[in-house]
């Protein structure tokens, strides 16, 4: 009982900053967007659904985490666009038969960049960044479903101008292992600002989301299908009227058809052994925002490949958003208990 109170308090809590912090409608904190996983990187940037004894993916979705990850301590990079690099590092730890936690610290570096005065005159430089310390629970409601809390503190530092903000994602998971099915919900990013930049608060970029998984007759290929930013229906966007023509007009995309598609993101996985695997991933999003930019035709699209070899995991992923931005990242996990033998 005195659990369920303090949830209960602490989801109350998290809503009402969520609130406060969208009242002048700013946006901030969108790298919480840019998962640590190259799994789900490499299957369109978000997949809460699949299973997998993964520490990277309950990054995603707290209730993929279970017992199985016990004692499994997990690194990460990403080389982003531009400047920026990012990197972190997770232990998860099982808490009975049926619940296991987890913590982790994930770091967001942009480079260096130039700092000037009214004027435009060069004072000298500084490095932006943003460090999230995370710390998640699961526990299993039944042999089927499973539920998690993923708590994040948010310490950003730009230059002389800092911030503090905590968040939560709260996250459910359907199972059925006899027909490798698995269905997930998950509230992202509740909460909002402790201390402001500024004068004004900003929103943190809180999202539902739902996610379907499943393997194709049982066999080794696996169909994945996650629905992204359903707080809000219209995404519209602006596409060339048209794609021969460089001085083209743009033209407002905002149709039924246009939206849903810019709500999917579509994955599909070769997974032979539970050791090996290969994966695709198509985010129409992504393909479509980068419409008025230098586009090409891996814009949208990404791919992931992961090995279990010894007593090391490796998984890696690619993107190419646009002709200037390759995206690469590395995983690398192991299980500690296996030293021990």
């Amino acid at each position: 009982m005195s659990k369920n109170i303090i949830i209960y308090i602490l989801i109350a809590a998290l809503t009402t900053l969520t609130g406060i912090s969208a009242q002048d409608g700013r946006t901030a904190y969108n790298f919480l967007n840019t998962t640590a996983s190259s799994h789900a990187y490499g299957l369109g940037g978000t997949n809460i659904s699949i299973v997998d004894d993964d520490i990277f993916l309950y990054e995603q979705n707290p209730a993929l985490m279970g017992p199985e990850m016990d004692m499994q301590l997990g690194f990460n990079y990403m080389r982003y666009l531009g400047g920026s690099n990012y990197a972190g590092v997770r232990f998860g730890k099982e808490a009975g038969d049926h619940a296991a936690w987890a913590a982790g610290i994930q770091y967001f570096g942009y480079g260096e960049m130039k700092n000037t005065d009214v004027t435009g005159e060069i004072l000298g430089t500084f490095k932006p960044s943003d460090i999230v310390f995370s710390g998640s629970y699961s526990h299993d409601f039944s042999s089927y479903v499973r539920g998690g809390i993923t708590m994040k503190m948010i310490y950003s530092n730009y230059e002389q101008y800092s911030a503090f903000a905590i968040a939560a994602d709260l996250g459910v998971n359907y199972y059925n292992p006899d027909k490798d099915l698995s269905l997930s919900a998950v509230a992202k990013n509740l909460g909002g600002q402790v201390k402001r930049f500024a004068e004004h608060y900003d929103r943190l970029p809180w999202d539902i989301q739902l996610g379907y998984s499943q393997s194709l007759n049982n066999g080794p290929f696996r169909l994945s299908v996650t629905a992204v930013n359903l707080t809000k229906w219209h995404l519209p966007y602006y596409d060339k009227e048209n794609d021969n023509d460089p001085n083209s007009p743009l033209v407002l995309k905002d149709k039924f058809i246009s939206n849903l598609f810019r709500h999917l993101i579509f994955a599909l996985e070769y997974a032979p052994t539970s050791k090996f695997y290969l994966g695709i991933g198509y985010n129409h999003k992504t393909k479509t925002d980068m419409t008025t930019f230098s586009r090409n035709f891996l814009s949208g699209f990404s791919a992931a490949a992961g090995l279990r070899a010894s007593k090391f995991r490796v998984g890696i992923a690619f993107a190419q958003p646009h002709i200037g931005g390759t995206t690469f990242m590395v995983n690398l996990s192991t299980n500690l208990y296996e030293f021990k033998r």
